[in-house]
């Protein structure tokens, strides 16, 4: 299988450049009007991610531990603990996971869980780590059974056994590894088995992130990508965020790409307000799909309480769609309930949506 390139730290008194490629960079592109050629939007689209853990916005509490866990460990001259990073999707768990190495000087392997199909694919990445390097493994939890058993040594004892040969010619050999770091990412943490979850030393939760935090991640995002935005454009694309630096640059890159197209290039509030109006999403973050997920559930089901199936057969959209994409937000903002009984619309998205409850229908009345 082809494996992810290897990201080296920049040692102490490493202050030569490279020779490879991959420290080279991009090469020179020619310059477009603007002053900015295809590989340079290239590169800044790339370079949103922070660099540094002083250039991370968001989640002090866990900024807070881990610095003083990266200072323990530089201090003692060890590997970093395994670390285990949880939380939604678009928080920020694999920017936190290329900082450390920045910080702590060492290379870094990507990997995920699901491209680790058995542990023969496994192997090359901790053969080839060096001593305090990082093993990155985004959506740890997806790794298969054989795998995840494959790994305890190495995680524990830094060391892995290799069968050679078939049958009764067949030989284990043992190949100590070098002590090294291997940093977890997973959307749900639930899913990892109780020895697995144990073997990580440090473990860290990502909260969503409120509007004053992703205003001032857009503020940094629209100076790399070299476009200029108002203080209230910056304002209309937090508040439409869902409070996830993800979402805030993907809406900053489409408000970009509709003042270039439409207007001057600069994203003044008006451009911002008629860019998320072409896409349907209105000043809470709520798009198309959210809005009719509420309405259904308003003028077919009464407000409620609705099966998720039966919401989904009226919505033609698949149940686990529903379950993973549309409801965590709405629920989260606390217009829809959750039951035993099933689905049910809050006041608050009532009032949203400017909608009142059908009245009920007297069927005894009818009856006779």
């Amino acid at each position: 299988m082809a494996r992810e390139p290897v990201f080296r730290g920049k040692d102490k008194g490493d202050d030569e450049p490279r020779d490879d490629a991959d420290s080279r960079g991009p090469a020179p592109a020619s310059k477009g009007p603007l002053g900015i050629g295809p590989l340079d939007e290239t590169r800044f689209d790339d370079e949103l991610r922070p660099q540094r853990l002083t250039d991370v916005v968001g989640q002090q509490k866990v900024l807070t531990r881990l610095k003083i866990t990266l200072d323990a460990a530089k201090k003692r001259g060890e590997p970093l603990g395994h670390l285990l990073l949880d939380g939604p999707p678009g928080l920020g768990k694999t920017t936190l996971a290329t900082v450390i190495p920045r910080e702590l000087g060492t290379e870094f392997q990507i990997t995920s869980g699901p491209s680790l199909s058995a542990p023969k694919d496994l192997l090359p990445y901790l053969t080839n780590a060096s001593h305090g390097s990082v093993l990155f493994i985004d959506e740890i939890h997806r790794m298969p059974a054989a795998v995840e058993e494959y790994i305890y040594p190495a995680m524990e004892d830094f060391r892995v056994d290799i069968t050679l040969g078939e049958g009764l010619s067949a030989r284990t050999v043992n190949i100590k590894l070098q002590r090294f770091t291997v940093i977890g990412a997973t959307t749900r943490s639930g899913l990892l088995t109780g020895p697995l979850r144990d073997r990580f030393v440090n473990r860290e939760h990502l909260d969503f992130y409120d509007q004053e935090e992703i205003a001032e991640i857009v503020r940094r995002s629209a100076k790399k990508l070299r476009t200029e935005a108002s203080e209230d454009a910056v304002g209309e694309i937090a508040k439409r965020s869902r409070g996830t630096p993800r979402k805030a640059n993907n809406l900053l890159r489409w408000a970009r790409d509709y003042a270039q197209s439409k207007l001057d290039g600069r994203i003044t509030t008006e451009a911002a307000r008629e860019a998320f109006q072409l896409q349907e999403i209105d000043d809470l973050g709520l798009e198309a799909q959210d809005r009719r997920y509420l309405t259904t559930l308003v003028r077919v089901f009464g407000g409620g309480p609705a099966g998720v199936q039966a919401l989904g057969h009226s919505l033609n959209i698949p149940t686990d769609t529903l379950e993973d994409e549309i409801e965590p937000f709405l629920l989260r903002i606390g217009f829809v309930l959750r039951t035993p009984r099933g689905r049910m619309i809050t006041g608050n998205a009532l009032a949203h949506l400017q909608l009142t409850l059908p009245k009920a229908h007297d069927d005894q009345g009818r009856l006779f």
